[in-house]
């Protein structure tokens, strides 16, 4: 298993920051994601199912991402996901903001990348821990420079 909490200081407004994480802006700071259909409740409610589709060069991946807690207080936003990724992966993502002040907002990411199968569990163990820890941080840098932009 992979797990990793990172953080970063965002030059932004919280409500700002927080619109990228909504259905409309998701392809902003997902753009592997190709498809991402509400199929089940709202998108701000525990329980929320998205089909999505994501393309990992010219494969095409479709899988169902579950919303495991959400919530939006005015100095605190929440969601945390969960989906499995071609029948290997067991993917766990947190996505906290917290306000700092009016143009600061913390930004922490938390997740786990779990093998749920033999293929997975030896895939995870032969990948390295800087090349995770790599798109880690190149998802939090696109992160923040959208929200720059926005």
């Amino acid at each position: 298993m992979i797990q990793w909490k990172e953080e970063i200081i965002i030059e932004a407004n919280i409500e700002k920051v927080w619109s990228l994480f909504s259905d409309e802006n998701i392809k902003r700071i997902m753009p592997k994601v190709e498809e991402h259909h509400l199929i089940e409740k709202r998108e701000d409610e525990v329980g929320a199912k998205h089909k999505q589709t994501y393309r990992e060069g010219k494969r095409l991946e479709t899988y169902i991402v579950e919303t495991l807690a959400y919530e939006d207080l005015v100095d605190k936003k929440l969601k945390k996901i969960s989906f499995v990724l071609g029948k290997a992966f067991e993917i766990t993502l947190t996505f906290t903001l917290l306000k700092i002040d009016d143009t600061h907002t913390k930004f922490i990411y938390e997740g786990q990348n779990k093998g749920v199968n033999f293929v997975g569990r030896a895939m995870l163990k032969l990948g390295s821990e800087k090349s995770n820890l790599k798109v880690v941080n190149e998802f939090m840098e696109r992160v923040n420079k959208e929200a720059l932009e926005i």
